[in-house]
């Protein structure tokens, strides 16, 4: 909404995003029987495949939210959720105090999330891209990504950077006991 050069972004946002060429860790998932849960605009992401059950969300809060509440629900498999405000409202905006705040807010949360992991539960923290809030422009950035992973199952270990992005996926479907994608590689031993 608003006029030229003066645009702010709404919650009804809708990414049109291409088909992925081949079965993902989502499907892999989806046709062992397993629930994929999709929470803020993976669904858009991934055009549905794969997914079982999709949440739309309004913001980054809103997205905790409800991630903390399917924490409570009775399903088995994965709950994907992409807080969009880090990319859309802080990172493309080049906002570095609007992303330190939004960061400091979601980690106010984290202790929340963690007394209602169940004892298989695991929680995996990455971005889905660089987005560097104090770099020029606005397009994505090419730093590599974070990744930090917790729950009563997870060993503390450094993975050291990965060839792939697809290992998350690879990972989560090696866990679950699933056939892994034909792309990525299982960090599940280290």
């Amino acid at each position: 909404v608003g006029k030229p050069r003066n645009f702010t972004r709404t919650a009804n946002r809708h990414d049109y995003a291409v088909k992925p060429p081949s079965d993902t860790a989502l499907n892999a998932l989806k046709n062992a029987g397993f629930d994929v849960i999709s929470i803020g605009k993976i669904n858009d992401i991934f055009v549905g495949e794969g997914i079982t059950k999709a949440y739309h969300s309004d913001s980054s809060v809103h997205g905790m939210e409800q991630t903390i509440d399917m924490l409570v629900e009775d399903f088995t498999g994965l709950c994907f959720t992409n807080l969009v405000d880090f990319d859309s409202l802080y990172g493309h905006r080049r906002n570095p105090i609007g992303y330190g705040k939004a960061i400091m807010d979601f980690d106010g949360r984290i202790p929340e999330i963690e007394s209602k992991l169940g004892p298989k539960d695991i929680v995996i923290l990455c971005a889905d891209h660089g987005n560097d809030p104090t770099h020029s422009g606005f397009d994505h950035t090419r730093e590599h990504i974070p990744f930090v992973a917790f729950g009563e199952p997870v060993k503390s270990a450094n993975i050291g950077t990965r060839e792939c992005f697809a290992d998350i996926g690879a990972t989560i479907c090696d866990y679950l006991g699933v056939d892994e994608p034909k792309i990525g590689e299982s960090f599940l031993n280290e």
